[in-house]
């Protein structure tokens, strides 16, 4: 290889794993979201103390979450077993 061939490489693995880390990061990011948005709304279904649930709350919180991870119902089936 010449050196521009091998600068050429270099660069391409270099950008290779920066896509690589921001993937990660951003997986890591959707993930800690969700956590927090799960803990929204159980409390929003089961924790108030007064008055009904807040379905557009609830409504929102999984349009949402659709739109990151593609599945709408991933808060729904968290602890749930099929059986």
């Amino acid at each position: 290889m010449s050196k521009a061939e091998n600068r050429a490489a270099a660069k391409a693995y270099h950008q290779e794993q920066e896509r690589k880390r921001r993937e990660l990061a951003r997986a890591e990011a959707i993930k800690a979201d969700l956590v927090e948005l799960e803990r929204l709304r159980r409390y929003l279904m089961f924790g108030k103390k007064v008055g009904e649930p807040a379905h557009e709350l609830i409504d929102a919180i999984d349009d949402y979450v659709q739109k990151l991870t593609g599945d709408r119902t991933t808060l729904h089936t968290h602890n749930h077993r099929c059986g």
